[in-house]
C-alpha cells in the first residue's frame, strides 16, 4: 500500500494485525516497473521490524505508474439483465484513463455538467509480469494480486453522447483503487469473494465473484490476445447487479453522497461525492 499526501505517497504495508508499516527503507516505491522485485523484497523482511505509520495518514492508490486500466463490461449475468442487455458471449472490453486513479478514500468529483453519476464495486486484478498471447492454463502465473476498484461512471456521457463507453468512465477521480494490493497467496479462492457497495449507508450491491461470466484466468488470457499486459496494468473485472442505472426509477450520485465499498479480504473504500467548480 501507499500512504501520504497526493503526489508524495510513500510505500507501506499492512501487517497481520492491521497496522500500517513504512516500507521506504526496503523499496523506494511500489511502481509498475519494479512491482515484482518490490513484492519479493518485502517477503524477506519481518513486518514488525518496520516503523508504524500514524493512523491519520491518507491512503493513496497502492501502485504508481499504472500503464493502463482494462475494464470488463457486463461480466455478471444479473448486471447485464438489469441494464436490459443479453449476457455477452465474449468479454466486452473498454479502457479507463489512468488519470482517473485516486486513493480509496479520496473524493469522487463529478464533472460540472454530470447528471447521471453511478457506482460499480469491482474486483481489480493487478498484472505482475508481462502477458502476451498467454494460454489459459498459464494465465494465472501473470497475476500479482488483487484490489478493490470503484468503476465510477457518468452514464449520460457513456450512453447518450455517442461513440464508446470510455467517455463516461475516464473522468478525473473516477477510479478509486485500494486501500492495498493483496498478493495472490493471501486469497484462498478468488472465485468466491463477496463484493458490496453502500450509498449513504444503504446496501445497493451485494454480489460474489462466483457469478462472473468470465473469471480471472480467462480474462488475463483473453485480453492478452488483443494487447500485451504489462506489470502494474490493472483489469477491472466487472460489477454485480445493483448499480443506480438499473434501479426503477434510476438513482444517481449527488453532491454529499457517501459511497462505501468492500471486497472480501481486500479492504474497504469510502468516498464522498462532490462536483467540479469551474
Amino acid at each position: 500500500m501507499r500512504y501520504g499526501p497526493i503526489g508524495r505517497e510513500r510505500p507501506g504495508l499492512m501487517d497481520a494485525f492491521g497496522t500500517v508499516r513504512d516500507a521506504a527503507a526496503i523499496v523506494p516505491d511500489f511502481h509498475a516497473v519494479n512491482l515484482a522485485a518490490a513484492i519479493a523484497a518485502l517477503r524477506e523482511i519481518p513486518a514488525e521490524s518496520l516503523a508504524r505509520v500514524d493512523d491519520s495518514e491518507r491512503i493513496g492508490p497502492p501502485l504508481q505508474g499504472v500503464g493502463k486500466i482494462v475494464c470488463v463490461g457486463l461480466n455478471y449475468v444479473d448486471h447485464a439483465r438489469e441494464t436490459g442487455q443479453a449476457p455477452p458471449r465474449e468479454p466486452i472490453l473498454f479502457l479507463k484513463a489512468t488519470s482517473s486513479i485516486v486513493g480509496p478514500n479520496d473524493d469522487i468529483v463529478l464533472p460540472p455538467d454530470a447528471q447521471k453519476g453511478d457506482w460499480e464495486v469491482e474486483l481489480g486484478v493487478v498484472i505482475g509480469k508481462e502477458a502476451r498471447y498467454v494460454p489459459l492454463d498459464r494465465a494465472f502465473d501473470h497475476v500479482a494480486g488483487y484490489c478493490v476498484i470503484n468503476d465510477v461512471s457518468e452514464r449520460s456521457y457513456q450512453i447518450e453522447r455517442g461513440g464508446q463507453w470510455d467517455k463516461g468512465k475516464g473522468c478525473d477521480t473516477f477510479c478509486p483503487i485500494g486501500p492495498y494490493l493483496v498478493t495472490t497467496d493471501e486469497i484462498a479462492d478468488f472465485r468466491s469473494l463477496h463484493l458490496e457497495c453502500r450509498v449513504n449507508g444503504r446496501v445497493m450491491q451485494s454480489g460474489n465473484t462466483r457469478d462472473m461470466i468470465f473469471d480471472v484466468p480467462f480474462l488475463v488470457h483473453y485480453i492478452s490476445q488483443f494487447m500485451s499486459l504489462q506489470p502494474g496494468d490493472v483489469i477491472s473485472t466487472g460489477t454485480p447487479h445493483g448499480v443506480g442505472m438499473g434501479m426503477k426509477p434510476p438513482q444517481w450520485l449527488r453532491e454529499g453522497d457517501v459511497v462505501e465499498l468492500t471486497v472480501d479480504g481486500l479492504g474497504a473504500q469510502r468516498q464522498r461525492v462532490g462536483r467540479y467548480r469551474m
